[in-house]
Parts: C-alpha cells; sequence; structure tokens
C-alpha cells in the first residue's frame, strides 16, 4: 500500500567511480600485462606535456572541452592499411592500441621507447651482449613490480577488513578473517563458469493446496549479447560513467576508494559517493547479498581481483552488460532495448544508449516510468562523460542531446489479488533476509522520507532478486476461501455499477482474513472484479486509509487498560471542538460521564479524545509501531489520531493483523502468507516471524470482551451476528462518509473490510455498520460453518480493580480450601465481587438512564464469582439496590483473621475508588495539540 545509515563504503548510496580523475601522473599501465582490448577510447594525445586539469569538488575531471577536441575528432574505426608496407602498418597498428585509451605519461614513455627500439632496429646494429643481462634485469624487476602489486593488494583488503576491528572485533581476528574470506572467494571464482553469469531461474509460487499461483521470471524476450554483439557506444557509456580505469586496474580501484573517503571527510559526510568498479558490481549482483556491512564490501573487492585474474576484461564487461538490472525485471541490455524501445541492442541510437546505460546505477532512481526526469539528467551526463573522454565527437554529442526518449508504454502481466499479495510477502522477506532494516517510527518527515526513498529502492532490487532466482514459495492462501471473500466483496457492491475515468469501478472495497491459530493470511481482496489488463492495484495492502474508529481499540482503550483504566471506569465524553480550541485543558472540559466499556460500544469520540489526551499520543502510537504499521509518521502524534485522523491511514492488512492480535491474548505475529520458501538448491531460507506481546494477555481479553458488545448491543448491532461462535469487532467511519471500516473477529478468523471510492469523496449511508459489516458478516459466516461453537478466552480481574491478594495474606494460590476451590480462587472471586461492588456504588449514584448499563456490568461480574454463596449474596445486593436506588450501602462484614475461610465465606469489601474513577484520572501528561487533522464522526 501504500533512516539509515550510511558509510563511505556504503554500496547503496555509491555512484560508482564517476568521480575519478581517469589518468593520474604515477598511474601503472597494464599493457605489458594483458592484452588491450578493441573497445576502448581513442586518444590522439601527443607527446608534448600535458596540460595540468582542473578537478571538480567531486573529484570529475574538469579540463575544459578545447582540450579533448583533438581525440573527438578521431574516427572509431580506424584507417585503411592495406596498401600501406607490413612493417609500417604493424608500427601504426601498434601505435594506435595505444592510442585507443587516453594515455598517462608513463604510457607516453613507454611510446618513446618502442619509437627508440624501431630506429635502432632499422640501423640493424649489432646486437650487445651487454643488453642480454639488461634484459633480464628488466624481467626480474618487473616480476618484483608484480610480487609487490599483489602483496600491496593483499595489505589494502587486510586494511579493509580491519576497519571490523573499530567496531569492537579484536584486531588479533583480522588477518585470519582474511584468510577465511580469501579462502571463500577462492572458491566461489573457481567454481564459476561463463554460464554462470547468464542463468537466470524462475520462481513459482503455490496456493495452499499446492496448485501454481504465479510463475515469476524476468523478460521473457531477453537474450544474451556477446561481446562482439554489443554496441561499442554502451561499452564506453558504461565506461565512462562507471569505472574509467576498467581495462587497466587489477578489479579494484584504490586510489579512487581513498579520494573517495577524502572527499567524505572533506565534506564532513555530504559526499557519499561509493567507488565500486565494473567488477566489483559484478560481484556484488552476482555472488553476494545486499547487506550492507564492511565484511561484505571485502568479500567484494576480493572476488572482483580473482575475477579479473580468471575471466578477460571483454568477458567481464559481456557478464556485466548482460547481468545488470535495467529496472522494471529488464535484465540486461537488450531485455531493456526491447522492453523499453522495442527494438534490438543494436538499432539503438547513442541518446538511446546513454538513456539505458543511467539505469543501472539506481534501477530506483533512475526508474524510466517512475523518475523520466532523473533518467534524463543521468543521460546528459553520461553523454559529456563520453565526449571528455573522446569517445563521441561534437557534434554526436549535440544531436545525441537533441534526440526525444519516447519510451513504449510498461507491459505489466494482469495478476490476481492473491498472487500480488504473495509477491509482496516474498520480496519484504528478502529484504529481511539481506538485513534491511525496517523502521515503524520516524523522528521527522525528512527521515520518513529518505526512509522510503531507500525502501523503494531496495525493494525494486529484491523483486528483480525474486523474479530470477528461482525460488519455491509455498503459501497459506486456501482458494476457497479466497472466492468467498471475492464474492462477498463484489455482492455487497454491486448496487453502484459507476466506473472512473480509468476504466475501473468507481466504488471499492477491499478485505484481509487472517487465521487466528497461524496467524497467516489466508484470503486477501484488493478491490472488485472487473476485467482488465491494465490495472492491477490491491488495496488490501497497497492503499492507506483514515481508519476511523477501528483505531480506538488499539491506539485509545486498550493502552488505557494498561495504564490504569478499567471498563467500568467512568470516563467523560467531552466535545471535540471544545478540546480542540487552543489552550484548551481537556480534563477539565465539561461532558457526560459513561463507563469506558459504554463508550467503546457507542463509540462516543468525545470519549476517546479525552482518554487518548490523558495516556498521551505517544504512548498510544508505540502501540501501531510495535505491531508494523508502516505510514505512521510525526504528525500522527497528535489527539486527532485517536479518531483515526493519520496523515496516511492504514491497510486493510495492518488492521487485520492487530485485530488478530487482540483475538490471541494480545500476541502479535506480523501477516504474511508465505509458509515455506525453498532457495534454488532447495534450502528452506524462510524463518517464522517472531510473536511480539504487545497487549498483556488480560488486556487484550477485556478489550474483546468490550468489543463483543460492540456487536451485541452497540453500533455493529444491527449486523444481527447470530451464532454460537463469539465475535467481537468495531465500526469505523471517517469525515462525511469518505470511509467505511469494519474490524472484528472470532476466535477462528479475523476480517478487517474497508469501502470508499480511490479518490476519497463522499457516499450516502457509508458507515462502518453497513456496507463493511455486511461484507464481513457474508463472509465470516461462511468461513465458520460447521464449525465448533467457540468463546474468547475469559478475562481476569481488570489491571486495577486488584487481585485479591489482601486476601488471606501470606497463603500460597495454590492451597486448597475445599474440595476443587483454592487460596487462588477465594482471591479471585472476591476481587470480582470488590468491582462488582463498585459498580453498584456508581449505580447508586448515578442517573434513572444510566442504572440499566451499571447493573448489566455488574451482574456480568458477578456471574464470573465461582463460589455459589458469594455470587448469590452479591446478587442479592444487585438486586436490592436495582429496587431502590436510594437505599443505604451494607457495610461488609469483617473477615475473623484467625478464621479459616471456605468457599462459602468472606462477603466482600468495597475498595477506594482506583485510577480513572471519576474522582480523578491517571498518568496526565501535557501533550501539544498540533496541526488540525481530518474529524471522525
Amino acid at each position: 500500500m501504500e533512516g539509515r545509515q550510511e558509510g563511505i563504503l556504503d554500496d547503496t548510496q555509491e555512484l560508482t567511480t564517476e568521480n575519478m580523475p581517469e589518468n593520474q601522473p604515477g598511474d601503472q599501465p597494464e599493457a605489458e600485462l594483458m592484452g588491450q582490448p578493441e573497445k576502448t577510447p581513442e586518444n590522439t594525445a601527443s607527446n608534448e606535456p600535458e596540460q595540468e586539469s582542473e578537478v571538480s569538488a567531486d573529484g570529475r575531471d574538469e579540463t575544459p572541452a578545447e582540450n579533448h577536441e583533438a581525440s573527438s575528432l578521431v574516427s572509431h574505426t580506424g584507417t585503411n592499411m592495406q596498401n600501406e608496407p607490413e612493417d609500417v602498418r604493424d608500427q601504426e597498428a601498434d601505435e594506435q592500441l595505444h592510442q585507443r585509451k587516453p594515455r598517462s605519461r608513463k604510457s607516453q614513455k613507454q611510446e618513446k621507447k618502442q619509437q627508440r627500439k624501431v630506429k635502432k632496429a632499422e640501423k640493424q646494429k649489432k646486437p650487445d651482449n651487454s643488453k642480454g643481462l639488461w634484459k633480464y634485469i628488466k624481467i626480474i624487476f618487473r616480476s618484483m613490480f608484480k610480487v609487490l602489486k599483489v602483496t600491496f593488494m593483499t595489505l589494502f583488503i587486510i586494511c579493509v577488513i580491519a576497519l571490523v576491528a573499530v567496531l569492537g572485533i579484536g584486531a588479533y581476528k583480522v588477518y585470519p578473517m582474511y584468510l577465511e574470506y580469501k579462502t571463500q572467494v577462492e572458491g566461489i571464482v573457481e567454481a564459476s563458469t561463463p554460464d554462470t553469469f547468464r542463468l537466470q531461474e524462475a520462481s513459482f509460487i503455490y496456493d495452499a493446496n499446492g496448485e501454481v499461483l504465479a510463475k515469476l521470471t524476468g523478460d521473457e524476450d531477453s537474450s544474451y549479447l556477446t561481446y562482439d554483439e554489443i554496441p561499442e557506444y554502451a561499452v564506453n557509456a558504461f565506461i565512462a560513467i562507471e569505472d574509467r580505469t576498467f581495462w587497466d586496474n587489477s578489479g579494484i580501484d584504490i586510489k579512487g576508494i581513498f579520494r573517495v573517503a577524502i572527499n567524505y571527510f572533506k565534506t564532513e559526510g555530504e559526499e557519499k559517493h561509493g567507488a565500486s568498479t565494473i567488477t566489483q558490481q559484478l560481484a556484488r549482483n552476482r555472488f553476494l547479498t545486499r547487506e550492507v556491512s564492511i565484511e561484505r564490501k571485502a568479500k567484494e573487492m576480493l572476488i572482483a581481483m580473482d575475477l579479473t585474474k580468471k575471466y578477460t576484461k571483454k568477458q567481464i564487461m559481456e557478464f556485466y552488460i548482460n547481468d545488470i538490472s535495467f529496472a522494471n525485471t529488464y535484465y540486461g541490455l537488450q531485455a531493456a532495448a526491447r522492453g523499453y524501445f522495442g527494438v534490438d541492442a543494436n538499432d539503438l541510437s547513442l541518446s538511446q544508449i546513454a538513456y539505458l546505460c543511467a539505469i543501472p546505477n539506481s534501477p530506483s532512481y533512475y526508474n524510466p516510468y517512475k523518475h523520466p526526469e532523473n533518467a534524463i539528467k543521468r543521460r546528459d551526463k553520461i553523454l559529456g562523460d563520453m565526449k571528455d573522454m573522446g569517445f563521441i565527437t561534437e557534434k554526436e554529442y549535440s544531436q545525441a542531446l537533441e534526440e526525444t526518449i519516447n519510451v513504449q508504454r510498461m507491459k505489466t502481466p494482469m495478476r490476481n489479488y492473491e498472487t500480488t499479495y504473495a509477491i509482496d510477502c516474498a520480496i519484504r522477506y528478502l529484504m529481511r533476509m539481506d538485513g534491511f532494516d525496517f523502521k515503524y517510527g520516524f523522528q521527522d518527515k525528512s527521515e520518513y522520507l529518505e526512509y522510503k526513498d531507500r525502501y523503494e529502492e531496495v525493494y525494486n532490487q529484491e523483486r528483480d532478486n525474486l523474479y530470477t532466482g528461482g525460488y519455491t514459495i509455498y503459501t497459506s492462501l486456501e482458494p476457497d476461501k479466497q472466492r468467498i471473500l471475492q464474492e462477498s466483496v463484489d455482492s455487497v457492491l454491486t448496487f453502484d455499477e459507476a466506473v472512473a475515468e480509468n476504466g475501473i469501478f468507481a466504488l471499492q472495497g477491499a478485505a484481509t482474513v487472517i487465521d487466528n491459530s497461524t496467524n497467516r493470511v489466508v484470503a486477501i481482496v484488493g478491490g472488485r472484479s472487473q476485467d482488465t489488463d491494465t490495472y492491477t492495484l490491491n488495496r488490501a495492502f497497497q492503499s492507506f486509509r483514515q481508519p476511523g474508529s477501528t483505531i480506538k481499540p488499539l491506539i485509545v482503550y486498550a493502552p488505557a487498560l494498561e495504564n490504569g483504566y478499567k471498563s467500568t471506569t467512568m470516563v467523560k465524553n467531552i466535545k471535540v471542538q471544545d478540546a480542540k480550541q487552543k489552550d484548551a485543558v481537556v480534563k477539565d472540559l465539561p461532558g457526560d460521564m459513561m463507563t469506558l466499556r459504554t463508550a467503546v460500544e457507542k463509540s462516543r469520540n468525545g470519549v476517546a479524545w479525552y482518554v487518548y489526551d490523558d495516556i498521551t499520543p505517544e504512548l498510544g502510537m508505540s502501540y501501531l509501531t510495535q505491531m508494523r504499521f508502516d505510514n505512521i509518521v510525526p504528525d500522527d502524534y497528535y489527539p486527532a489520531s485517536a479518531l483515526g485522523g493519520f496523515t496516511y491511514g492504514a491497510t486493510t492488512e495492518e488492521m487485520a493483523g492487530a485485530y488478530s492480535a487482540l483475538a490471541d491474548s494480545g500476541r502479535y505475529k506480523e501477516p504474511t502468507c508465505i509458509v515455506k520458501m525453498l532457495d534454488n538448491e532447495g534450502n528452506n531460507v524462510f524463518e517464522e516471524y517472531p510473536v511480539i506481546q504487545v497487549y498483556q494477555e488480560n488486556t487484550a481479553n477485556v478489550m474483546t470482551d468490550i468489543l463483543k458488545g460492540v456487536i451485541s448491543r452497540g453500533t455493529a448491532a444491527s449486523m444481527g451476528w447470530r451464532s454460537s461462535i463469539e465475535a467481537a469487532g468495531k465500526t469505523g467511519t471517517t469525515n462525511s462518509s469518505k470511509d467505511g471500516w469494519f474490524c472484528g473477529m472470532t476466535p477462528y478468523y479475523t476480517i478487517s473490510v474497508w469501502v470508499g471510492y480511490d479518490q476519497p469523496k463522499m457516499l450516502s449511508n457509508l458507515y462502518g455498520a453497513t456496507y463493511p459489516a455486511s461484507i464481513w458478516k457474508k463472509t465470516m459466516e461462511q468461513l465458520v460453518e460447521g464449525l465448533e461453537p467457540a468463546s474468547f478466552t475469559e478475562p481476569g480481574p481488570e489491571t486495577g480493580i486488584g487481585d485479591g491478594s489482601q486476601y488471606l495474606p501470606g497463603r500460597d494460590d495454590d492451597e486448597l480450601l475445599s474440595d476443587g476451590y483454592t487460596v487462588g480462587d477465594f482471591r479471585k472471586d472476591h476481587a470480582l465481587a470488590d468491582a462488582a461492588q463498585e459498580l453498584i456504588d456508581q449505580m447508586r449514584k448515578s442517573g434513572s438512564g444510566a442504572k440499566k448499563q451499571f447493573k448489566a456490568e455488574a451482574q456480568a461480574l458477578i456471574n464470573q464469582i465461582t463460589g455459589d454463596t458469594l455470587r448469590n449474596r452479591m446478587t442479592g445486593i444487585l438486586n436490592s439496590s436495582g429496587s431502590n436506588g436510594t437505599g443505604a450501602q451494607a457495610p461488609p462484614p469483617v473477615l475473623p483473621p484467625a478464621e479459616l475461610p471456605s468457599q462459602e465465606e468472606a462477603p466482600p469489601e468495597t475498595v477506594p475508588s482506583g485510577p480513572g474513577s471519576d474522582t480523578g484520572s491517571p498518568g496526565k501528561q501535557n501533550v501539544p495539540q498540533g496541526p488540525a487533522a481530518e474529524i471522525i464522526e
């Protein structure tokens, strides 16, 4: 439905090596160590001393364009040498190979040496025997250089790993850690073959009956391009923007890393560019997870170095261009060319190639369908870099900039609601498995927006992983229950067939069903059934809507019960408009008095505001963050949220998960439909989500008991639930009837239902008790048909009433007083009697309108007393008080301290009014009123 921590080597923030000057004095060319590839930049640099270039703040070469004019005019095709002498052609070809990439001063020196050798050969001088010795000395020094280079690389990797010691790992462990990583890496690279980099496996999702819900693959039209089939512009574009030292580096760019580190500290963390080479990116994408850690970075670097030793540069470039993601499940340049432009890669224009090469750096940020303007800006940057490096001419650069990019319409396969939900559950689990830090509370809006950007980026990465990783996923989604839920939504809303501009039904509904025994989703509907191949929004988990009064039990009343309130506490139904006034002191506002239980059953907004203001929004909202509500922002921490006035809202999936926790005695488990997930080797990688005790057991049981009254005599009584299976729930309606909700549960299932328009507007007769409750009832009746009668867990004595520990002090709870009756039973009975007596006292003081309610609540407590004599005695007191509202209270008899009571003894004592009575309220904290929010009625 809809904070991260960043470090120097955080690859999620890197912009690769685009910030690196291409060649600095002192660079060691690799020409003698490996063959020169064909697709390298041409350069006509002269033998004159190089002009010192200016370097921008981000480390980029800012040399004026005119300094590159000579190189920009060289043709990529070379010259025709067929009619020239063979020795001249060989010499020119050799020179041209050196000219295809920008040359450093050392490369110029090597060229001069080569020229001197040619001149000496032409003079045909007699060989000097002393030169043989010099030749061997050079070979020895060259070998020593190679050894020193490898040694330096090894020491550098060890230094990277040594950073772990700063985080608390002893330095003595660093070298063994390096050896362990190196052994792992060598095994990984040794086992790889060229096929390793072209393997993409489909993933399959199954329903609870073992039937295939979906086969997930990357773009079916994708095909592998060999190096010779890859457009030269594409190779040069990636080199220009991603890795300018690609042809020469050993898999990592040490100077680039140090430069990024220096810039990071110079800018005090403002500049967080990475320095991953193309080979490092290939290593990460193919062999490692996306975990952000120094250990992973070290492995990435080791793998990159070993890949460079095993494969040629052409092979690595080929693997890279075919392996990277171009967003929207397009893997490889050929798939992207066909998907976005409908042509083969070799038919792409220069501008289109630069546009596509912009995407892999951050497929989410440069997604052509979501952020086309970002992709265009990066395309322009790539073209500029290509021009500066001599890959394209000034004319080609200008023409490419002027070309309009027209991307084809996105092809989205039509999937049903259960499939889209299963895919989302799988992606989120892969994110968790790879170490993504989910957050559910934020200090400010900027932190929230930053987190959402990071979330979207990783979500898209893991979606690509799912589509190509060869996973087998088994779910709890049951086709029969899915059909029942979908038919219920469709049939209840069939009265309105109007469609919106996009051709979709304007009036919509969504619902989620959770099996309380497993805490898994068994059915989910994201909208009305409709034949369309252009619209796949699943509102059940993708649409956030204000929840109205259905939020009250979760953030107002259950937290209050844990903080001094009880179902019988007298609370004040103030006027919300008075509470919204500046400098209003809520606790001092006038209002009608009623019990908390009555306030819930009648859904009194004034009471919810009054209680929420007392316990504070910070406390109330903390329960939602524990239950993984995604879109809670700082602006929600104000009294209006007690009525469902959220900035973004909630989903039916989130609400079903929270109400399921109430039904399960306060135990919350994050909703999912995943039962088992096998990787491509058959290993089950799924681990159950933890169970969190969000509410105390008795708090949840008392809250559920109160919600039973909503259905039997409260706002949902008109629904007419008639079953031997108990039900509890809450209605919710937002301002002007824009959203209608009903969230309810039986001991077997929890269902959350929303009804409204995608673009919020008023709907006549839309209340929680109308269409949403009808969908809930229609579905639940079929789900529980044929099941055994069931009741919720009976609540014990409420917090604040007491547990009867003042009776029989010093005795053990399990001590028998009579057959089957213990000291603990005795204490519980008397605590219930005390609570009933307090209600009776309130009843005597109240007006005639409230007496019936007080009597019913007192009788409910008395019925829970197990001792016959005490229960009968309390019933008599209640009846006599009901017939004589002004009768005097009978003094409680005193229990003789030495007498051993039986279950027939010890009448109740009254206790002083506790927190939350009409003489006071618990734990008041002043909270700023905050911005105005939508008031829910």
